[in-house]
């Protein structure tokens, strides 16, 4: 069984990168479809297709609350979120014009602009930022019984790491091989979503799982309700990640964040980055962004991920990517930028 579904993991893997790959390139029929697409007539609604992540992930409440007051306030736009696999599938979603605006991890969205790593040759280099959001911990779980207090115990461990290829799988891949081991061979590796996931600590079927989201993340919630706890990320490995790495920066998962949480938490994270095509209408794009900003105080009591967001803080840390020039005349026109 084990075998099958690593096996079924690889095939999806490959298929996720077939994916990315046609995607960061595109192709000049479809680019000229989505082009055509994203410049409507005069009058014409503008509609805006916003992949997420999982159901049970921050970033799918956070992609509906944003579309949600996006479709109330900006005439002329009508957006709409949807679940799926993640920053990777996004940024190749918005690449071949499937989507038009999502939000992945500062470092996903770097690689796809210069076609690195999961887009090495097959770069997208009209993709454009709207503005940089929060900040997405690592958050490492472990069964009570699992022996796992650190991330090096997780060496021989069952562990989930998500969907092979995903921005999750790479993060668990990144941090894992950082401290000396060879990934995915040195653990039992479990290919599920963050519910799933869950689900087996919950059932003890699992010794821990990687979970990168917003917290609260209801998975991690489940999961230290039923007696796992969160595992560290010491300052040690930190600062090899983000010598390597810069996008990388600390992040604390406060006492009191999940049941049973009763200390700090360290750990790593990477800043979220809401990005989008750039054929999208400067005037469309100023206007979402300017909604964006200006419903912020709502948005952020509606969505906690989204609670206490500053507009001078969307043009820092997302790794030089350039913002689209509908954004970047908001944020001239409020003074973030000169």
């Amino acid at each position: 069984m084990k075998n099958w579904k690593k096996a079924l993991a690889v095939s999806m893997a490959a298929m996720m990168m077939a994916g990315a790959f046609a995607g960061c390139g595109g192709g000049e029929k479809k680019a000229a479809a989505s082009s055509a697409e994203a410049k409507p007539a005069a009058g014409q609604t503008l509609k805006i297709n916003f992949p997420t992540a999982g159901a049970s992930g921050a970033l799918y409440a956070v992609g509906a609350a944003i579309t949600n007051m996006w479709s109330n306030n900006v005439p002329g736009v009508q957006a709409s979120s949807q679940a799926s696999a993640g920053g990777i599938a996004n940024l190749t979603m918005v690449s071949e014009g499937e989507a038009q605006v999502s939000i992945a991890i500062a470092s996903n969205v770097y690689q796809c602009y210069k076609g690195l790593d999961t887009f090495k040759d097959h770069a997208y280099p009209d993709l454009k930022v709207i503005g940089g959001l929060y900040l997405n911990p690592n958050q490492v779980v472990a069964s009570a019984n699992s022996g796992i207090e650190n991330i090096q115990d997780i060496k021989g461990k069952h562990f989930a790491v998500a969907s092979a290829g995903s921005s999750v799988y790479n993060e668990a891949d990144t941090h894992l091989t950082a401290t000396g081991m060879k990934f995915p061979d040195d653990i039992k590796a479990e290919y599920i979503t963050f519910g799933d996931a869950a689900d087996m600590l919950q059932n003890g079927t699992i010794d821990g799982a990687w979970i990168m989201s917003g917290a609260p993340a209801s998975a991690v919630t489940q999961a230290l309700t039923s007696g796992s706890h969160l595992v560290p990320i010491d300052d040690a490995l930190l600062a090899k990640l983000k010598a390597q790495h810069p996008w990388y920066t600390g992040f604390t998962i406060k006492a009191g964040t999940y049941p049973n949480q009763d200390k700090d938490v360290k750990t790593s994270a990477i800043k979220m980055v809401m990005f989008c095509r750039g054929d999208l209408p400067e005037d469309k794009v100023y206007e979402m962004t300017k909604a964006l900003w200006t419903h912020m105080e709502e948005l952020g009591q509606a969505q906690k991920n989204l609670k206490g967001l500053k507009a001078e803080n969307a043009v820092k840390d997302i790794a030089g990517v350039p913002l689209h020039p509908g954004a970047e005349k908001y944020y001239k026109e409020i003074g973030v930028l000169k």
